[in-house]
């Protein structure tokens, strides 16, 4: 536990000033949304639907969990200086102007997403729109870094690395389709079939969102257990599966039959995650995979 602890404490000491910046910059997202659900907590109302105090508190817990996963395990990864700036400080800047712009909408009262009822609402819109395209540009370019040779990591945490940014990368394609959904048939003038039908596709864009951050966490953990490498790349196969096969049925979701079996995904997936966590807590061995500086 203390060797672990050192290490995270040497992702602060040790990084970059664009690694540190998005840490902080996770950390007020986080607490933005932790704000909104206490104000939803103070001042009730619904908790569903277009307008409510759900959608700045899951943005902004959402976005400031992927802010600090995407730093973190970016800085496990050989790339130009240059790039690596340009491509964390964009995303930091659309994840700002994203969390933000929600939290305005739900402050005003109006739905944020496929809202052109004002000239106001259809500017936000759009930039909520184009701030989606910005995700993908800036972390489609951590992903194609992430393919690239990295021979300073472990095959292991390689894997879960490429596999994380994929499944965001996933999570992005997904919320582009909503958007383009929802945009039309608001614009035909029905937006509360464009929330609807749109609104199916958000169970598996939250799941595929944070593979980012579980998948490399896993790895990283079991460089500090007693697993051989061959056993780990092996538990994180299974996990990897699980969690696509999980994915899977979040885009299925409605029938019965898709519950049960995206049950059957979570425990496999703890199931394989459960020998490195408990191995990495009673383990001794120091990860092999530590950021290249």
């Amino acid at each position: 536990m203390r060797e672990i602890g050192r290490d995270l404490g040497r992702f602060w000491t040790e990084g970059r000033r664009i690694e540190r910046l998005s840490y902080l910059v996770g950390a007020a997202l986080l607490l933005s949304g932790l704000v909104h659900l206490g104000v939803q907590a103070l001042l009730g109302g619904p908790w569903l639907g277009p307008v409510s105090w759900r959608k700045p508190t899951t943005f902004g817990l959402s976005f400031g969990l992927t802010a600090i996963s995407v730093a973190w395990v970016s800085s496990f990864l050989r790339m130009g200086e240059r790039l690596r700036t340009a491509a964390l400080g964009g995303f930091l800047l659309a994840s700002v102007a994203e969390v933000t712009l929600i939290s305005a909408q739900a402050w005003r009262g109006v739905p944020s997403h496929f809202n052109f009822e004002t000239a106001t609402d259809t500017r936000i819109t759009t930039v909520l729109a184009a701030g989606g395209g910005a995700l993908f540009l800036t972390l489609g370019a951590l992903f194609a870094a992430s393919l690239r040779g990295q021979p300073g990591l472990a095959p292991s945490m390689r894997a879960a690395i490429r596999l994380g940014f994929g499944a965001l990368v996933g999570a992005l394609v997904i919320g582009g389709v909503m958007i383009g959904i929802g945009t039309t048939l608001a614009r035909g003038g029905d937006p509360q079939a464009a929330y609807h039908t749109a609104g199916a596709f958000k169970l598996a864009h939250a799941v595929a969102m944070h593979g980012i951050a579980l998948l490399p966490s896993l790895a990283w953990l079991g460089h500090f257990s007693d697993l051989t490498e061959r056993r780990l790349t092996r538990l994180l196969a299974i996990a990897s599966a699980a969690y696509a096969a999980l994915v899977g049925c979040a885009l299925a979701v409605g029938p019965a039959v898709v519950w049960l079996l995206g049950a059957v995904c979570v425990l496999v997936l703890v199931a394989a995650a459960l020998p490195i966590v408990a191995g990495a807590l009673g383990g001794w061995r120091h990860s092999p995979g530590h950021p290249v500086r």
